[in-house]
């Protein structure tokens, strides 16, 4: 399944910090550009993988499991 979300960048003297918009604490740096955004983006991957090993973890019993699809407005 294909997911996406609003990366931000921003220059902090010599250093370039991005986060994600919709998901609090998956934010790095880097020394440029390029190196920010390969790191925001094995950030969001690994933040996204724990949680799922996590929810599973912490479910007990019966439950639904299905994808939520939001409509741009």
């Amino acid at each position: 399944m294909k997911q996406q979300f609003t990366a931000i960048y921003e220059k902090r003297g010599k250093w370039y910090l991005g986060w994600v918009e919709e998901i609090p604490g998956v934010n790095t740096q880097g020394k440029t550009l390029k190196e920010a955004k390969e790191n925001l983006k094995e950030a969001l991957e690994l933040i996204l993988e724990v949680n799922r090993v996590m929810s599973r973890k912490e479910i007990s019993g019966r439950v639904i499991r299905e994808p939520v699809v939001l409509a741009h407005t």
